[in-house]
């Protein structure tokens, strides 16, 4: 971990984009986190979906369950989305996710790291084009770099740590590049009196 100088707390929300908890969506996503908290300034939320049964588009919204994900995301530096890789795109559960935050999205003007995780071992290359597209959209600074697992299940041992040193270093500067820019991002908007 670099040492990066600082002024503030910075608070990341990552999104679970899979409602399996013990999925390898969410055992990459807590890996990723494990990495976050080590920096001494930075907190993390995880949002996990299955706290939250929010509408599709053209349903009935759900205003209370809509207000508690707006109230936990709207203070956030920065964001982690991750997601598995259904059919060559990303999870329908992250962008009803993704839907529920409020338009403008919270995540309008905001940093944000994707972490894809696939079986195949093309990896999730699909998936994160399509997110990093939809972010991109909203307003979101999309940060490179993406996190592409390929054959997740070869990937983690009977503990959860993670078998590839290759992925393992993805994580890491994933992590720092996250933390670096939120950083600076906060520095810039402190001195634009935002």
């Amino acid at each position: 971990m670099t040492e990066l100088s600082h002024a503030h707390k910075i608070h990341l929300v990552a999104i679970a984009g899979s409602v399996r908890r013990d999925g390898y969506t969410r055992r990459f996503l807590d890996l990723l986190m494990d990495v976050l908290r080590a920096y001494p300034d930075v907190t993390i939320d995880c949002i996990d979906p299955c706290d939250f049964k929010l509408a599709f588009p053209g349903e009935e919204a759900s205003i209370p369950l809509q207000e508690a994900l707006i109230a936990r995301t709207k203070d956030a530096d920065g964001f982690i989305l991750s997601t598995p890789e259904y059919h060559g795109s990303y999870s329908s559960v992250l962008k009803v996710l993704i839907d529920n935050m409020g338009y403008p999205s919270i995540m309008e003007g905001k940093p944000v790291s994707l972490l894809g995780i696939a079986a195949g071992r093309l990896g999730a290359i699909k998936s994160l084009e399509h997110l990093r597209s939809v972010s991109s959209h909203l307003g979101a600074i999309v940060l490179p770099y993406p996190v592409s697992v390929a054959e997740a299940h070869t990937k983690l041992d009977d503990a959860g740590h993670c078998l590839d040193e290759d992925i393992t270093e993805l994580l890491h500067k994933c992590a720092e590049q996250l933390v670096r820019y939120t950083r600076n991002h906060q520095l810039k908007q402190a001195q634009q009196g935002h």
